[in-house]
């Protein structure tokens, strides 16, 4: 199916070569979609850790299940290597 692009108001169909660019920008993005999903699940799980920093300074004791729960988030990403692996991973519950 042919592309169009837009130029000063009308529309035109792209050549052969803005389609096989396209196609390749298409291929890369694409191709990124793994990394993205890990990047996202390593940021939501560093913004839970962070939300439980505080347990772990030298003045607080920290309960085991929150020393379980913050392992439980650090190992989280470890074999996730596809976007069906992150959208698949159980995150643990904070106590």
């Amino acid at each position: 199916m042919p592309r169009f692009k837009m130029v000063d108001g009308e529309t035109i169909q792209l050549t052969a070569d803005e389609e096989t660019a396209r196609d390749n920008e298409e291929a890369a993005w694409a191709a990124g979609e793994n990394g993205r999903s890990l990047a996202s699940m390593r940021e939501d799980r560093n913004r839970l850790l962070a939300e439980t920093d505080f347990y772990a300074l030298s003045d607080v004791t920290m309960a085991d299940a929150m020393t379980t729960y913050r392992q439980d988030l650090r190992d989280l990403p470890s074999g996730k290597t596809t976007k069906a692996h992150v959208d698949g991973a159980t995150w643990p519950t904070k106590p």
